[in-house]
């Protein structure tokens, strides 16, 4: 097992695109090989020896490495990006792209995260215990496929456009969602326990489940009458008709 300790030295004000922060990245290095990696902060190459405090306890491969950040990491993007194993715990709020491309491996966070969490991702896990900001599970400018795989919970809220494009896996938010969540969709499931707006416009696969209220509903979902779902009653749609889209959405 190999444990990683990283904090802030001083208060973060530009932004890091700290991709390198991962147990792939880590695995089997020592506490200098660790310092020396290199990040961008802004326009410059800086090394995480410059920015935060390492601490290094055992080796590992990794499936094995277990990385704990705490402070504030509210300016530091891209962390554990395309990572396929082990654990990353933030005790903090995070920057955009937290789990980007993701393939394995978990990541919690004890406070929020910004925009993007969890984009094209692949498989494993992302748990935010605060709120997520817009385009969760998503798709990056361009891209036509959002989350394929893994599974993302945000104990929170969070902000308009979750899972835009999404494939495959599975996204709850316990809170609200901002407006067109499934906007999109060609697969994977969305659950949203709060309140949200225009769900599933332009979807074609896929299921959305609400529990909470539809503000607004887009005129292009056919009504299937009723259908219980684990015990629970709800309203059934179909759509997004304009595409003949098999998407599926329950209303409570």
């Amino acid at each position: 097992m190999q444990t990683v300790n990283i904090s802030p030295k001083t208060e973060i004000e530009i932004s890091v695109e700290a991709e390198n922060i991962s147990p792939d990245k880590f695995a089997g290095k020592t506490e200098k090989e660790i310092q020396s990696i290199e990040v961008w902060m802004g326009n410059k190459r800086v090394s995480l020896g410059d920015l935060f405090s390492v601490r290094v306890e055992g080796s590992g491969a990794p499936a094995d490495v277990k990385i704990v950040m705490e402070g504030d990491f509210s300016r530091v993007k891209r962390i554990g990006e395309g990572m396929t194993a082990g654990l990353i715990i933030i005790k903090g709020n995070a920057d955009m792209h937290l789990g980007a491309k993701m393939n394995g491996g978990k990541i919690t966070v004890a406070g929020n995260v910004d925009s993007w969490a969890g984009r094209e991702m692949k498989g494993g896990e992302i748990i935010i215990e605060g709120n997520a900001g817009y385009y969760l599970g998503s798709g990056y400018r361009g891209e036509t496929c959002g989350m394929r795989g893994g599974k993302i919970t945000v104990m929170g809220s969070a902000l308009d456009y979750v899972g835009e494009h999404m494939c495959g896996g599975e996204i709850t938010v316990k809170g609200d969602a901002g407006i067109l969540p499934g906007l999109s969709n060609n697969g994977g499931k969305i659950v949203i326990e709060g309140n949200t707006s225009r769900p599933g416009s332009e979807m074609t696969k896929g299921t959305i489940i609400i529990n909470g209220i539809v503000e607004e509903m887009v005129p292009v979902f056919k009504s299937e009458g009723t259908e219980a779902v684990d015990g629970v009653t709800y309203r059934k749609y179909t759509g997004d008709v304009v595409l003949g889209g098999k998407g599926v959405m329950y209303v409570k």
